[in-house]
């Protein structure tokens, strides 16, 4: 954490500096990369003030506190104005991890969409003599290619039939009329 320090009609003590700067290095645990925090102390004829400002691309976190001269000093005013900076900062991650969140399902809707226009292709092509046999036959065939269908030539009907397994463990026909 970098501490810019910047002063109007008042002069901090070095041991007030190091106060500060030890305090706003709690907020270091925010950050990844070393931020400026630009600390603002005033003095005017009756009142203290105190800024902390730290920019952030192009968001601005400040706290500003001010108190009665001879009442409240700026170690004081360090106490009063960093809890404030806090709460706008773990607000600002928040949000940041919102929008994060956001983009990331509106990606993954994106790609979903994408996956969804894709067209199903044939892949494969199969040509086969069909053999007539009866629905019996048929069966057996069924079962020992392992294919969840197969297709016949009906001896009875002399009709195209698919036979398939179906999901309570039977089997159905379908009948194909040209």
């Amino acid at each position: 954490m970098l501490v810019d320090f910047q002063t109007k009609n008042y002069k901090p003590k070095d041991t007030l500096k190091e106060v500060i700067e030890k305090k706003l290095s709690r907020l270091d645990k925010y950050f990844e990369d070393d931020v400026t925090v630009k600390v603002a102390m005033r003095e005017s004829n009756d009142r203290e003030k105190m800024e902390l400002t730290i920019f952030l691309g192009g968001t601005v976190l400040r706290s500003e506190v001010s108190g009665k001269r001879g009442g409240e000093t700026m170690y004081d005013l360090i106490d009063l104005a960093l809890p404030k900076l806090e709460r706008q900062i773990v607000k600002y991650h928040t949000i940041l991890a919102s929008k994060s969140k956001k983009v990331r399902q509106r990606e993954l809707a994106d790609t979903i969409k994408e996956e969804e226009k894709k067209t199903n292709a044939i892949v494969r092509t199969k040509s086969f003599e069909l053999q007539p046999m009866d629905e019996i036959d048929a069966m057996a065939e069924l079962e020992m290619i392992g294919h969840s269908f197969y297709v016949f030539l009906n001896k009875s009907t002399e009709k195209v039939n698919v036979i398939y397994k179906r999901n309570d463990g039977n089997y159905g026909i379908i009948e194909a009329n040209v």
